[in-house]
């Protein structure tokens, strides 16, 4: 999913939310970027990237993946294999901006420091490498050697077609299929293939997402070549009438299975939103529970695109973007352009009577994080830091982070109501390169019980995420202040806070 347009100024905003924005693919790729390969030779290492210690720069997250340079989107290709989390992504190579879309690539051996590889895949005669998945195919269905890893993504040219390509020697190299595309067509709304092998029925399924036309097509496989089209998941949502879908993912839990949709413009707030749906799978049909949908993952602006790695077991483990398509293009960071959430580990548990996908940060950040202490109102911090406070619930609080240059981040909870309310304007810092990055109010329903809440915050040099304790609400959002907000103070009622700093991953 990609973007090739942006509206700077205000009244273009308008414009474009007026029309529908194309938030997550290009109706035209760039057409002056040349193959660099022919299949099916193997993909060419290209120039490594700049040195991990270089990592400095006002804005630049110390506890969140960026690549050291240039422009990156959607997490994709996902996998862990023998050890190591592989992430995949959204890049351009060539420039800070959205184009020439290829497959950037890190890796990490911990979920948390993270080493920038050679980018793996990059456009080819049938275009640009958007979004997809990856998968370890441990079996050989492929043929393409047992435990070959298995690229699964989207060719985008004037169509938008599935393609795959396989590595042998651990990611070093990728060899593109010669019977690409595996499934061919003439629509720019097919894309971002998430791929996974079903046990049941003992071959491989893909949520393949429908872009504008809406809803998530299913397909099956028995060796990742040849694809039949099973069935079309869609359901119409109140007020959201004219979005794209993109970015699927059905994940099993339990007896259950989630169905995770990324929509724009759609979010919960404004512009680009991660929304799932929890039901029931048997192998070509996904059949959602009737709940009062759309359910948000995150209720935050900027958590997108965010898929699950394969090959993990029970353990369901995803990163989205963190940023989104109503300013992605304008946001002040260079030479890189945008960032990766933490990881978050995905559970499903019941609120209320009902199922709500909970996320929470995964617990290898203690790797990253000193001892607790005590917080006061000045906080011993330097790059990043957790803050935890637990809030009584008996009246209206009020959070407030700040630093030396009076920047403030808000933070308002109503008691009666359950709710967290951020503010961000131009108070928290840089705003106006984008006439739609201030948001005086962006809610969140607090989903618990009780007569406290307990909160967890992760503060970087660019962003906020919040989580309560139990991952039963996330509010992601980006923040541009001249210097991380160092400063606390908690209004209303009675609480304890408690820090730590989190070592930069650089």
């Amino acid at each position: 999913m990609k973007e090739s347009k942006y509206f700077f100024s205000v009244a273009m905003v308008v414009v474009a939310m007026a029309a529908t924005i194309v938030a997550c693919s290009s109706d035209d790729p760039k057409q002056d970027y040349n193959p660099l390969i022919d299949d099916p030779k193997p993909e060419k290492p290209t120039e490594q990237p700049t040195t991990q210690t270089e990592r400095n720069e006002q804005y630049r997250p110390q506890i969140h993946f960026t690549p050291a340079k240039n422009w990156m989107n959607d997490p994709n290709g996902m996998v862990y294999v023998d050890g190591t989390w592989h992430l995949f992504y959204q890049y351009n190579p060539k420039g800070n901006d959205w184009g020439n879309m290829s497959w950037g690539h890190a890796t990490s051996t911990d979920l948390i420091h993270w080493t920038e590889q050679a980018v793996a895949l990059t456009r080819d005669e049938l275009g640009d490498i958007f979004s997809g998945s990856a998968v370890i195919d441990k079996d050989n269905t492929a043929g393409f050697g047992a435990k070959a890893m298995v690229a699964i993504y989207t060719s985008a040219s004037g169509a938008q077609q599935q393609s795959i390509a396989y590595s042998t020697d651990g990611s070093k190299s990728f060899t593109r299929y010669s019977g690409n595309p595996v499934i061919k067509n003439n629509d720019d709304n097919l894309r971002d293939p998430k791929v996974f092998w079903h046990e049941g029925t003992k071959q491989w399924i893909m949520a393949l997402a429908k872009g504008r036309k809406m809803g998530v097509d299913f397909y099956s496989s028995p060796d990742l070549k040849s694809w039949t089209h099973q069935s079309t998941f869609f359901m119409e949502l109140a007020g959201r009438a004219s979005i794209q879908w993109e970015c699927p993912d059905l994940i099993q839990m339990g007896n259950k299975w989630v169905l995770l949709v990324s929509v724009n413009p759609g979010g919960p707030i404004l512009g680009s939103g991660t929304m799932y749906f929890v039901g029931d799978f048997d192998g070509k049909t996904f059949t959602a529970d009737a709940l009062d949908y759309p359910l948000w993952l995150d209720f935050g602006m900027d958590n997108y695109a965010g898929v699950t790695w394969s090959n993990t077991g029970d353990r369901k483990v995803m990163m989205g973007w963190m940023n989104n398509w109503q300013y992605a293009g304008a946001v002040p960071c260079s030479p890189w352009r945008s960032a990766m959430t933490l990881p978050r580990e995905l559970k499903l548990i019941e609120y209320d009577g009902k199922p709500l996908l909970a996320n929470t940060v995964v617990s290898e950040i203690d790797k990253i994080a000193g001892q607790w202490q005590t917080a006061g109102a000045g906080l011993d911090v330097k790059d990043a830091y957790q803050l935890r406070i637990t809030l009584n619930l008996d009246k209206n609080s009020t959070i407030t982070l700040s630093n030396s240059a009076d920047e403030k981040y808000v933070l308002d909870v109503n008691s009666s109501a359950r709710t967290l309310t951020a503010h961000r304007t131009s108070a928290t810092g840089k705003s106006s390169f984008n006439g739609t990055f201030s948001v005086p109010s962006i809610q969140a329903p607090l989903n618990v019980t009780g007569t406290t809440v307990t909160l967890d915050l992760f503060v970087d040099q660019s962003s906020v995420e919040v989580l309560t304790q139990n991952g039963s609400m996330s509010m992601t959002n980006l923040v541009f202040p001249q210097s991380v907000y160092n400063r606390l103070t908690v209004e209303g009622a009675s609480y304890e806070a408690e820090v730590r700093a989190l070592k930069s991953i650089w």
